[in-house]
């Protein structure tokens, strides 16, 4: 394997020559680098007139680079406000479609019809666990379903799957990836809670990944939450 000279390395064991031998002969020998334009090319410069070497395209060039890569930078950055000051407004929307639910069967349907007009998703659900009565149009898990699909202590999960959980109803098909978000809303005897949550389905594969932030998600599960208790499941 070869090794780059090093011009500076002062080594008297060394051979070859030494960036002020290089430089007194280039000092001498100027009309070789300007006449040879080949090698002026490779290193970004552009012949101007006798003896002038013009280094302002290699400058510019430099320039240019770095200012499309801060701009393009820009434009990402810009996107994802732009986006994010979307799904917010959205958001916003939805929890005052949300307020005007009466009943348990209203607020689900109220709740998957925004997620597919507002955020574009294939169908969203308020999932309850057994046992006790599960409202119309609510989806049922066995006793643990919860625990099983988030975890013992998990609050929520973003990523692929959907299919085969029965909590999309007929769109579970469409479904590529899921947000889940636990709840517990009081809807039991005496007030008490029953482990719940709310699952959104979007037909995109990259639509929920676990890189990507619960908040606006987690918000609606809230305002779901706070909603399901204003009518209490009795049986």
């Amino acid at each position: 394997m070869t090794e780059t000279a090093d011009l500076f390395h002062d080594d008297p064991a060394d051979e070859g020559p030494r960036w002020p031998e290089v430089r007194a002969w280039l000092q001498s020998h100027a009309a070789t680098l300007v006449e040879d334009r080949a090698l002026l090319q490779e290193l970004g410069l552009r012949p101007h007139g006798p003896n002038v070497v013009d280094f302002g395209a290699a400058a510019l060039s430099r320039v240019e680079a770095v200012a499309a890569r801060e701009a393009g930078a820009r434009k990402a950055i810009e996107g994802v406000a732009r986006a994010n000051f979307a799904a917010q407004a959205q958001t916003h929307v939805a929890v005052l479609d949300l307020m005007e639910a009466r009943n348990p069967s209203d607020l689900a349907r109220r709740l998957d019809a925004a997620a597919q007009a507002r955020f574009g998703l294939a169908g969203a659900s308020i999932v309850l666990e057994k046992p006790g009565g599960i409202p119309f149009g609510w989806r049922a898990l066995d006793p643990g379903g919860v625990d099983g699909l988030l975890g013992r202590n998990g609050l929520h999960r973003l990523g692929t799957g959907g299919q085969g959980l029965g909590l999309f109803g007929a769109a579970e098909d469409e479904v590529r990836s899921v947000a889940l978000v636990r709840m517990a809303p009081h809807v039991g005897p005496n007030g008490t809670t029953r482990p719940a949550l709310c699952a959104f389905g979007s037909p995109d594969p990259e639509g929920f990944t676990p890189e990507m932030g619960c908040e606006l998600a987690a918000f609606l599960t809230r305002v779901i939450e706070r909603m399901a208790e204003r009518w209490p499941i009795l049986s």
